[in-house]
């Protein structure tokens, strides 16, 4: 079984649709973080193998380690993203607006 639960994501509030398209953009959010976090370790790199620390250990390792969209489900779940009711309902027009289009 998956931990956290839908139920206890959504909290009654949202449907699936609205989770997924949050946790789709709060994985893009991770996924960036993580591309910052590795270039700062590459600059940070002076050419000295005895000196210079592995790149991958000046990452955070939750970054490093784990799938983007675990990380984002398991931050919205502890409150560190918010779901953007607002933000689903736009993308739901705009994906209607371009299948009516075609």
């Amino acid at each position: 079984m998956l931990h956290p639960t839908i139920e206890e994501l959504t909290q009654g509030k949202y449907n699936r649709y609205e989770l997924a398209l949050a946790a789709a953009r709060c994985a893009r959010l991770v996924t960036d973080e993580y591309i910052r976090q590795h270039d700062a370790a590459e600059r940070a790199q002076t050419g000295n193998k005895e000196t210079d620390r592995p790149i991958n250990t000046m990452i955070d390792r939750e970054l490093r380690d784990e799938k983007a969209v675990q990380v984002a489900v398991r931050r919205i779940y502890r409150g560190e993203y918010k779901i953007d009711e607002n933000a689903a309902a736009e993308a739901a027009e705009e994906t209607a607006e371009t299948t009516d289009g075609e």
